[in-house]
């Protein structure tokens, strides 16, 4: 580390000290990766060794790259207990690098002692004397901006530089923001592994970026334990996770997994979508226990008893004594293969203790002889068949009987006329199941065998999940801890939580520490109070977010005629253009190749999210169906129709939540361009 310069130079000699070392640092970098590929795999002890050395050689070399178009560092710490010394000196970077003697030139964010520079106060300076930001142009330092925390008679005005980093277009996928992580979102990043996290965070506080770089800092901080055991993101669609692709990367961890929820439960093809009050019914919490007695309900009760010949002799079980351990079986809390397998041990046990009262002295080898007897293996298989998920499903919605002995008083007679197919497919190979069936094939399956855990799960968007695609991807974290993310406001399915206690019960965490977020750091003021003019009809006594941006973004309202609004809404869009930045056209899902042919013969180009072909080019247009919309985020949007967008939506409350997500999606501008009235509470008060 180099020595304080606090007193001793001026502005621009110190900035080109910081740019001096920066280069430095960036060839320690280079050293680091070139002393990575120079390892030789192949001298490992054998074949497999070298294969995971290899591996582990390759991720190694992945998270020494170094980006050109940003820093290795962001900030610097001196700290007051040595202010003249170079130990007293921490720059704080996205990942560790040292010097060719090892001594530390850029700290990792994750580590420690770089708490203070997220958390450090005037009232708890936390031993800092000064923070410093660098502002970043191009992957060049262009601007110093010093905090000194112990001088109260400074002024406490917010950060120059912190602001324009919030606040500056992009394009492309979502960023990582260890540069500007707030001291409510770092106390969230920095907790617990054993701690289940839930986030209630309003449009533009960050949530997401939080929850991911939770991820990076228990990767770090617990790099052993969730390297065996896993890290998951669970997002709410493909766009959504191709958006923030690119954040774990960038922080150096390459080893997690994302995935939508309805992959999570592929278990079968997607062949059929439910109605709304069908998928209601099936992704209510009361159709585990459903599944779970119509799964049981094919385990039979024995009716002869059990007759093992061995040798001269015929050794029988009767049938109540073999009923006594199939219903033991059945109490001890194991899954259903699980119990299925330990049949033929305890009827070969049975047969063991009879031949030990006749006088014989069987040892374990002959208990397990007549386990693997042909004679018990019949038996104990028509008592315990082997059973498929599929077919506890398909012959639910197949046929009446099944399903009211398997719903009890759970469910009642509409809901079970509800749920069966008016026409059943010939065999389950043939039937058309959909999201909410493969959610419940899930269920199926881990009552048969237990899903494996994961160390974490990061799931955004939980909002929208039903109680059973919660249980779904609780089951993936049963051992470990989760991050769950999530805006009650902005949920938009008929099935949506408005309570996050009860969320969490279904994700088998009641035991959980709920964070809200309020301050809206991405979200301009004029965008967020016109939205939030929503949140008494959909989300009575859910605060407004508060927007801290010093640019209250821009807000336009354009009425036009049916005829014109394709020509209004590609002049909007031209308009948008003419700023910096990313520009999001989200429009009523059926709409979508209208207005695309329309920016097309205009000569605009524009990617088109949720398509089902895959496009690799980064777009700066990008026309968005509503639906598709959440999470994502431009610098300007423009929304065609929302009294449309609304009223795609199944009920009113769904319609209205629907379109403030999409109001939403702002950082810097809203043009919204509509022929027919906005909907009422969208109207600016009396």
């Amino acid at each position: 580390m180099p020595e304080n310069t606090r007193s001793s130079a001026t502005p621009d000699v110190e900035l080109e000290l910081e740019r001096a070392y920066l280069a430095a640092a960036r060839a320690d970098l280079a050293r680091m990766r070139e002393r990575a590929e120079s390892l030789d795999p192949t001298r490992a002890s054998d074949g497999d060794s070298a294969y995971e050395l290899a591996v582990t050689l390759a991720r190694r070399v992945a998270s020494l790259q170094d980006d050109p178009h940003t820093t290795l560092f962001f900030g610097r710490l001196d700290l007051a207990d040595k202010p003249q010394s170079g130990t007293g000196v921490r720059y704080i970077g996205r990942r560790h690098v040292s010097n060719a003697d090892g001594d530390p030139m850029v700290l990792d964010w994750r580590a420690p002692v770089s708490t203070a520079f997220y958390q450090a106060s005037r009232t708890e300076p936390m031993g800092v004397q000064r923070r410093r930001r660098f502002g970043i142009d191009h992957g060049q330092i262009s601007a110093i901006e010093d905090e000194n925390l112990l001088d109260t008679t400074e002024s406490t005005g917010s950060s120059e530089i912190l602001s324009q980093e919030i606040e500056r277009p992009r394009t492309g996928p979502m960023r990582d923001i260890v540069a500007t992580i707030q001291p409510e979102q770092d106390v969230i990043v920095r907790s617990g592994i054993d701690v289940s996290v839930c986030v209630q965070g309003a449009p533009g506080t960050g949530k997401t970026a939080v929850g991911l770089h939770r991820a990076a800092w228990l990767l770090y901080t617990h790099r052993d334990r969730l390297e065996r055991s896993g890290v998951l993101v669970v997002g709410p669609n493909r766009a959504f996770l191709d958006h923030i692709s690119a954040v774990l990367p960038a922080l150096g961890e390459i080893r997690v997994e994302h995935s939508t929820a309805a992959d999570l439960v592929n278990h079968a093809r997607l062949r059929s979508v439910d109605s709304t009050e069908v998928a209601v019914i099936k992704g209510d919490p009361r159709m585990a226990k459903v599944l779970r007695r119509a799964l049981w309900s094919r385990v039979r009760r024995p009716d002869e008893a059990l007759v093992v010949p061995r040798g001269s002799r015929k050794w029988r079980i009767p049938a109540y004594e073999v009923q006594e351990i199939v219903d033991e079986l059945r109490t001890r809390g194991v899954r259903f293969d699980a119990a299925r397998d330990m049949l033929p041990r305890r009827l070969a046990h049975a047969v063991l203790l009879r031949m030990e009262r006749a006088g014989d002295s069987p040892d374990d080898r002959v208990q397990e002889s007549v386990a693997r007897s042909g004679p018990v293996k019949k038996y104990a298989a028509t008592l315990w068949p082997a059973v498929d998920p599929a077919q506890v499903l398909f012959d639910l919605w197949s046929d009446p009987e099944q399903l009211a002995a398997a719903a009890e008083d759970d469910l009642s007679s509409d809901e079970q006329r509800i749920l069966l197919w008016d026409k059943p497919a010939r065999s389950k190979g043939s039937a058309k199941w959909s999201v909410a069936d493969l959610t419940l094939l899930d269920e199926l399956h881990d009552l048969l065998h237990r899903t494996p855990s994961l160390g974490h799960v990061v799931l955004d968007e939980a909002q929208d999940l039903s109680p059973m695609q919660l249980r779904a991807v609780g089951r993936r974290c049963s051992t470990g801890s989760v991050t769950v993310l999530g805006d009650i406001a902005q949920g938009t399915t008929p099935w949506a939580t408005d309570s996050w206690d009860a969320a969490m019960g279904h994700l088998g965490k009641p035991a959980h520490h709920l964070e809200v977020l309020d301050r809206g750091f991405r979200v301009p003021a004029a965008v967020i109070d016109f939205a939030a003019r929503l949140l008494p009809s959909m989300a009575p006594g859910l605060g407004a977010p508060v927007s801290v941006r010093h640019n209250s973004g821009d807000l336009s309202l354009t009425a036009t005629s049916s005829a014109d609004r394709l020509p209004t809404t590609v002049d909007a869009v031209r308009a948008a253009l003419a700023d910096l930045g990313s520009v999001g056209v989200i429009v009523p899902d059926a709409d979508v190749s209208a207005v695309s042919k329309a920016l097309q013969d205009n000569g605009i180009e524009h990617g088109r999210l949720g398509d089902e072909t895959v496009d690799e080019e980064d777009h700066r247009v990008q026309l968005v169906p509503a639906t598709v919309a959440k999470g994502l985020e431009f610098d300007h949007v423009v929304v065609l129709e929302p009294s449309d967008i609304a009223d795609a939506e199944p009920d009113l409350r769904t319609g209205l939540r629907r379109l403030y997500v999409v109001l939403t999606r702002a950082v810097s501008s809203l043009r919204v361009i509509h022929a027919r009235p906005l909907p009422d509470q969208l109207r600016a008060p009396a």
